[in-house]
């Protein structure tokens, strides 16, 4: 995939997906607790991807967005318990991740298709 040839678009994906990952899928949705904007730290462990990335995530009514300039497609939710569930695509490419946020920090892992890794998050504002 072109998509993945591209360092700051694939890191960026893996990024989005990795604080994606943090939210997880569950009927309710976490209202405003984790709301603000979250830095999401994204290190790939297996694959050919970025090695590190950091970018910006916005939470808003306990669902997970683009807080950042790229054109990316985010979807996701934080659950009343910090579980989080997210995908990130850009064109043809997605990656997905999961993991837990509490009061300020977070962390979780994340797939795509050629790479995986493991991801942070800290709030940046309310």
């Amino acid at each position: 995939m072109i998509f993945l040839r591209n360092p700051i678009i694939r890191w960026t994906a893996m990024a989005v997906i990795a604080a994606s990952a943090a939210l997880a899928a569950t009927p309710s949705v976490a209202v405003p607790r984790y709301d603000g904007l979250w830095s999401v730290s994204i290190v790939t462990k297996k694959g050919d991807c970025v090695a590190s990335y950091r970018y910006p995530m916005r939470i808003a009514n306990g669902l997970l967005g683009n807080g950042g300039n790229l054109v990316l497609t985010v979807s996701g939710k934080v659950a009343p318990s910090g579980a989080v569930i997210v995908k990130v695509s850009s064109g043809a490419t997605s990656a997905v991740g999961s993991g837990r946020l509490a009061a300020n920090a977070g962390s979780g892992s994340w797939r795509g298709a050629s790479c995986s890794g493991s991801w942070t998050a800290e709030r940046r504002s309310s």
